[in-house]
Parts: structure tokens; C-alpha cells; sequence
């Protein structure tokens, strides 16, 4: 079940429920389309009215913490036109149906299709309902039923709840990615090294090398002809939690960065400060974390008056910082990502993906004891 909010418990889960698979064996094909984008099924006049604005506003917020800003994800508008064209989208990754209960046109019938007699009623009296339905058609699919009284309270619901749609999208589309990105194999050898010597792991691609490993930093990289793709993990024992601000993980990265992140040519990686830089707090693997996306340089060191002397070129990063309880360790997972003439949002999504693998040696028991 994807994430949801304002909905209405239990009527409208049981009526979306109702539509989905419920073999345990699911033998249908996998959905298709491009990761990172989102249909989004609307009628056309409302698509370029306030609700569809709303809609944009959300799933397609910038990221601007890219080198370039990107949309968070990219957007397919369609209406329903014919049984045949339903079919086909049918068959899509990410769909969203948007329309107000009222609404007489082909996507408002088919919300008043979705939802029982009880649960309409319950709209009608001015409750708006954003609810996620995994696999309704094919595997490894997301499907959104976004549906309000009248047009204004669901531009309205969109405006105040879609940070949760794309949130849900966010979680869905790096599932998928961990299932594409290690289907070709993993090094599980090298992951229970890193279990063995660091007490964590991380999944490692079949053609991810070690960079560097030592005492309390372990660095993996993926270097291509045109681009290169890096993720490190660095942890303090006894680390104090209350000691992780925004202002000393820019700092600590920074340091790691200089003595570990070289150039071949010289210099070092370091935080951009002039590009935009943010740090929000997060659950990260079930821990009170702190996610922090920005753009990183090469620099060769600063002037008297503290810029940055850039020595070459750049790109994203996002890190992870947290205490992890059962070892008293405060955690660094860092990816990086260098790619210059590509749009980066969705190089930087594979290395989230990456992050959310780790694990420590507590975790990996915990996980066969409950077996």
C-alpha cells in the first residue's frame, strides 16, 4: 500500500483494495515505462487549470540542488479516450487518476468507479482522499486515486498532500531501481568483507572497485569512460549524537574530503557553498537521520578571503548522517556522482539506492533471527 494522507479509514482502502491482486504468486507482466515519470490521468481542461497546476506544483517540484535543476519527475498527461487506449495504460509504472467526485467526464466516472457507495458519500461531505494502490494491473506497479468534492477542494487537497504522492512515487521508483541495478549480480564477497572488518555493508554492483578502505573509511567507485559514480561510508565510535547539526556534518565531510576525495591531478573535493545546499531531517532505515543534498568541486585550496580556488569540474551529492544506537557509531553513507553532458536526478537516485542497502552487522542478525 503507497503512502496516503486525508484519506478516509477504513472505507477507502477496502474499496481500492478490492481492485488489486491478491495471490501470493503474481504471475502477471511487470509494468512498463521509463523510471521517473509519472502519467498522470486527468481531463484535459482541468490538466491546464488550477488542479492540474497543483498537480505540477507537487510531482514536478525542481531539485535544485543539481547542477542544473531538474523535476523531481517527469509528467505524461492523458485522458481517457477509448477502452483500447485504457488498456494500454493500464499497463504503466506510475499512474495517477485525478478528478473531482462531481465531475461528469470519462476520468470522473471511473473515480466513482473506484470507491464504494459509503466512501462517496463520505467525500461528498467534504473529506478529499489521496490513496496509493500497489499492482493493480501489473507487477511492480504505483497507482494514485486523487479525488475531492468539486474541482477547488481538490486542487485544494493536491497543494496541502502531494509532497506525500511524491514521496510515495520517490519510495516506489527506488525499489524498482534496487531490482534493475543488482540483477546482474552483486559482490557478496566483498559485502561480508566489509561486514567482517567494518561491522556494515552495502550492496556492491558487479562492477563497483574499492577505492579506498581503511581504519573507519570505505570507499567504493564505479568509473566509466564518460562518467563515474562513487559511494563512501565513514563512521566515529562512541560518536555523540547530539554533536550532528547541519553545520558540523558540512565541516566533517569537508575534512573527510580533503584527506581522502584527491584528484589524480591534485586538489580535492569540497562542498560548493555558493550552489544550494539542504539538510532536513529524515528516517533513514528505521534512524533519526540527517539528508543532505548539494554539489561538490574540485578545488586546490582557498584564497585570503575564504573562496574556493576551483581546480575542475563537479557534481551532486547527497549523505546520510546518523548515530546508530546498537554500535554507539555516528554514521556518514555518501554518494557522489560525475557525469558531465547527462541530466543527473536520476545517476544520484541510483546511489540513493545504494545508501538505503546499508546495514550493520546488528541489522543482518536481527534480520536471520527473525527468520
Amino acid at each position: 500500500m503507497g503512502s496516503f494522507t486525508r484519506f478516509v479509514a477504513p472505507l477507502l482502502f477496502v474499496a481500492v483494495l478490492a481492485s488489486g491482486c491478491l495471490s501470493d504468486v503474481d504471475h502477471r507482466p511487470e509494468a512498463i515505462g521509463e523510471e521517473g515519470r509519472v502519467t498522470v490521468v486527468m481531463d484535459t481542461n482541468q490538466w491546464n487549470g488550477p488542479i492540474g497546476e497543483a498537480v505540477r506544483g507537487q510531482l514536478m517540484a525542481a531539485i535544485n540542488t543539481l547542477p542544473a535543476p531538474e523535476p523531481s519527475f517527469d509528467l505524461r498527461n492523458t485522458h481517457i479516450r477509448s477502452q483500447s487506449q485504457f488498456a494500454e495504460l493500464q499497463k504503466q509504472k506510475n499512474l495517477v487518476f485525478v478528478a473531482p467526485l462531481a465531475d461528469s467526464t470519462q476520468e470522473g466516472r471511473f473515480i466513482n468507479s473506484v470507491f464504494s457507495p459509503d466512501a462517496k458519500q463520505a467525500i461528498r461531505n467534504g473529506t478529499s482522499a489521496i490513496v496509493g494502490r500497489r499492482n493493480v494491473w501489473r507487477r511492480n506497479q504505483q497507482v494514485f486515486y486523487v479525488t475531492a468534492p468539486d474541482a477547488n477542494h481538490l486542487a485544494d487537497a493536491i497543494r496541502t498532500d502531494g509532497m506525500a504522492l511524491r514521496d510515495s512515487f520517490n519510495v516506489v521508483t527506488r525499489e524498482r531501481l534496487h531490482r534493475e541495478m543488482f540483477e546482474r549480480g552483486r559482490q557478496r564477497e566483498l559485502e561480508e568483507a566489509m561486514l567482517q572488518n567494518h561491522g556494515f555493508a552495502v550492496h556492491a554492483q558487479h562492477d563497483y572497485l574499492v577505492a579506498t578502505d581503511t581504519t573507519d573509511f570505505f570507499w567504493l567507485r564505479r568509473i566509466l569512460p564518460d562518467t563515474w559514480r562513487s559511494l563512501f561510508v565513514h563512521y566515529i565510535e562512541n560518536g555523540d549524537p547530539s554533536a550532528i547539526t547541519p553545520d558540523w556534518i558540512y565541516a566533517q565531510r569537508d575534512s573527510l574530503a580533503q584527506i581522502y576525495l584527491q584528484g589524480n591531478l591534485g586538489g580535492w573535493i569540497a562542498i560548493d557553498y555558493r550552489r544550494p545546499l539542504e539538510t532536513k531531517q529524515v528516517s533513514f532505515l528505521g534512524r533519526y537521520a540527517f539528508e543532505t543534498r548539494g554539489l561538490w568541486i574540485m578545488i586546490d585550496g582557498y584564497t585570503d578571503d575564504g573562496r574556493p580556488i576551483v581546480a575542475g569540474s563537479g557534481g551532486p551529492f547527497l549523505t546520510y548522517t546518523f548515530y546508530d544506537q546498537d554500535s554507539g557509531r555516528v554514521y556518514f553513507v555518501d554518494g557522489m556522482v560525475f557525469a558531465p553532458g547527462f541530466e543527473k536526478r536520476e545517476f544520484l537516485r541510483q546511489m540513493e539506492v545504494i545508501a538505503h542497502t546499508f546495514r550493520t552487522r546488528e541489522d543482518v542478525s536481527t534480520s536471520l533471527a527473525s527468520r
